[in-house]
C-alpha cells in the first residue's frame, strides 16, 4: 500500500542587485583588504516564513572575485589561492539555524566547501525583516558575518615582511548582506509505502 505525504514550503530566490558576498584580511598586519564574489546563486526552502528552517544550498563563483586591484584578483585566481580552473565553485550548505536571541542574533551553521574540503562553520545572522516592495514582491534581508582560517581549506599563500610579520592574515572577515524575494509554495511531495505484513493478522 502506498501512501503520500505532502509538505509545502516557500522558494526564496537572491536578489542578485540587492546582495553583496564580502570578506576582507589583514595585509600587512596594519590594514584590512576587502574583496567581493560578483557572480552567486542559491536554492532556499523554509517552512512557511520560519528561517530557522531554512534549507540552503548557496554557490559562488571565485572566478568572479574583485578585490579593486586586478593583478592581485589574478593572483587570487591563481593556484597559490583559489586555483579557479581547477575548482569552479564555493559553495555552502546549511544545517541547523537557531531561534533569534533577545538582540535578534542567530546562529547558523552548515558545511563551507573550498578547494574540495569542506568543513563545518558558525556564522552569524541578523535578520532585518519582510516588506513588500514597490511590485508587490515579499522580501527578506539579513546581514551574515563570521570569522574563518583560510589555512583550513589549503589557502596557505603567504609572504614575510621586512618586520618578520606575514603580508596576509590566516583570519577571513566574511560580511554579506542578503536579501531574498518570496517566490512562492511549492508542494514537496513524498510517497511512502506501507509495509503489509501484518495484513491478515
Amino acid at each position: 500500500m502506498e501512501t503520500t505525504s505532502v509538505t509545502t514550503q516557500t522558494r526564496w530566490s537572491i536578489d542578485q542587485a540587492h546582495c553583496e558576498f564580502a570578506f576582507k584580511v589583514r595585509h600587512l598586519m596594519i590594514a584590512h583588504v576587502k574583496g567581493v564574489f560578483k557572480t552567486f546563486d542559491a536554492s532556499i526552502y523554509t517552512n512557511s516564513n520560519d528561517f530557522t528552517t531554512a534549507e540552503i544550498d548557496l554557490w559562488i563563483d571565485p572566478a568572479s572575485i574583485v578585490t579593486g586591484d586586478a593583478k592581485r584578483d589574478e593572483h587570487l585566481k591563481s593556484k597559490d589561492f583559489f586555483d579557479v580552473e581547477n575548482h569552479k565553485q564555493i559553495t555552502f550548505t546549511s544545517s541547523t539555524m537557531g531561534k533569534p536571541s533577545a538582540d535578534g542574533n542567530q546562529e547558523l551553521w552548515g558545511e563551507l566547501t573550498m578547494l574540495g574540503i569542506t568543513k563545518n562553520v558558525k556564522l552569524n545572522v541578523q535578520f532585518g525583516g519582510f516588506v513588500k516592495d514597490p511590485w508587490g514582491n515579499e522580501k527578506a534581508g539579513f546581514t551574515v558575518s563570521g570569522a574563518i582560517k583560510r589555512s583550513d581549506w589549503g589557502l596557505i599563500w603567504n609572504a614575510t615582511i621586512e618586520t618578520g610579520g606575514l603580508m596576509v592574515s590566516d583570519e577571513v572577515t566574511i560580511s554579506c548582506e542578503v536579501e531574498l524575494i518570496n517566490k512562492g509554495q511549492e508542494d514537496m511531495t513524498m510517497k511512502l509505502e506501507q509495509s503489509g505484513r501484518f495484513k491478515g493478522a
